[in-house]
């Protein structure tokens, strides 16, 4: 994953919460997470995260300044890729052999949480300290108001604009302060009118939780209850998905064939990454990978219809999270080692942007000067943005949203559905998974 966020497998998602529905319940025999901590006799504590070969270096890099304040701490990584981390994790867990510290996805929190499995972090508020991260950030991590788990750094959704294409075809965009979803479409439309068809104002979206959550959160509504139920109105769903399939039959964006024949692709084989679209969402991380794959200079817009509701749409979302196993017998340990993690500067100047960008606003702050143009605009952009609440985490169960949330999508936009049917099925789809876990 680069700079916390990756397209989901969603065949590694099923396969992974597949292991975990085998958990039984696993927590309480772990140590004492408010004790001292032990710094003169050997403690060794296991760590997993996945990711790639560069994650795994900085990594190893900040284990080994931990050692050297810490010399009688032996810390294991125990790292894997995307596609064999959670059914590894879901395998040591329910056999009680569960590493210490656990590098945790927004989609599996509940379903590990509710089942014993991960500390509850504010019994380790000695060691783990908080203060720098916002109580919006901190709250994406609480499951039943315990928090299980802490961002290791935070994303955002928002627009990507290609400012190379929008001069290049004359056309000048609305001011992304104020500007509405009508205005995305109308923008949309001229410059696809302007380039010919050669470029497609927006690229069409439909595939992601996040463009879900905005657009019903914008309307004081939310995908899930507090008790994990789907609490989508079926009327709001109606309006997403009919403002998708209107887009696409106004030719603002791609047609339908093309659309899902991206979304299936890498992020470089997209409309942003080839500069065949002009506008498009994305997580606010993303910028690096984007322009880097255009070769233009991409800009980071703020969602549309921000300024005429009366709560933000946005949201935090983590990139990833630290957590600590309910069995281990050294939470404390484990707590001090995340807590350097997350607040240490050292830690920070190692890691950078490489797990999101840091929800620890002190260590932001300090790492701008250091960051690249791109990630330094994905920086700025968190702190550019209001938020609202944090959207109730993942329910166990519904860890294959995106895959069940793409072939709706895509039923509308072949007019296969109409998007009232298609809202009444996704609705019915996804509790049925929740209940099923």
């Amino acid at each position: 994953m680069s700079n916390g966020i990756s397209r989901r497998n969603v065949l590694s998602i099923a396969a992974g919460v597949g292991a975990a529905s085998a958990l039984a319940a696993c927590g309480g025999s772990g140590g004492d997470a408010a004790a001292a901590v032990n710094t003169e006799t050997p403690v060794t504590l296991r760590f997993t995260w996945w990711g790639s070969d560069a994650r795994h270096k900085r990594t190893a890099q900040v284990i080994e300044l931990f050692k050297s304040k810490y010399p009688n701490f032996t810390i294991n990584g125990e790292f894997k890729d995307w596609n064999g981390y959670w059914d590894s994790l879901a395998t040591t867990v329910a056999a009680n052999d569960a590493p210490d510290i656990i590098q945790m996805d927004e989609m599996y929190l509940a379903s590990y949480a509710e089942r014993g499995a991960l500390l509850d972090l504010g019994t380790a508020s000695n060691h783990l300290k908080t203060a720098d991260i916002e109580s919006t950030a901190l709250d994406t991590g609480k499951v039943d108001g315990k928090q299980y788990a802490i961002p290791t750094g935070l994303t955002a959704y928002s627009f990507v604009v290609n400012e190379d294409l929008i001069k290049q075809y004359n056309v000048t965009l609305p001011d992304t302060e104020t500007w509405s979803w009508e205005d995305l479409r109308a923008v949309g439309d001229q410059i696809s009118k302007a380039s010919g068809g050669k470029v497609i104002g927006v690229q069409s979206w439909g595939f992601d939780t996040g463009s879900v959550n905005v657009w019903l959160r914008q309307q004081g509504a939310s995908l899930y209850s507090p008790d994990g139920k789907v609490a989508a109105p079926p009327a709001l769903l109606a309006g997403y998905w009919q403002y998708l399939l209107d887009l696409a039959k106004a030719g603002v964006s791609p047609q339908p064939s093309i659309t899902i024949e991206r979304a299936a692709a890498a992020l470089d084989q997209s409309g942003m990454a080839t500069n065949t679209t002009a506008i498009g969402t994305a997580w606010n991380t993303q910028l690096t990978s984007y322009q880097a794959a255009s070769g233009q200079n991409l800009r980071l817009i703020k969602i549309p219809g921000e300024s005429k509701v009366g709560t933000p749409g946005a949201y935090y979302k983590p990139s990833m999270y630290w957590s600590i196993s309910s069995r281990s017998k050294h939470p404390a340990e484990a707590a001090v080692f995340v807590d350097f993690l997350l607040n240490s500067q050292e830690a920070g100047d190692v890691l950078l942007t490489d797990r999101g960008v840091p929800g620890n606003k002190t260590i932001r702050a300090a790492l701008a000067p250091k960051l690249t143009a791109t990630d330094k605009a994905a920086a700025d952009y968190l702190d550019a943005i209001k938020v609202g609440p944090a959207p109730r985490v993942t329910p166990n169960g519904a860890s294959g949203i995106e895959a069940i949330l793409k072939r709706h999508s895509e039923e509308v936009l072949f007019e296969r559905k109409t998007p009232q049917a298609a809202a009444e099925s996704f609705i019915k789809e996804l509790q049925t998974e929740i209940d099923a876990a």
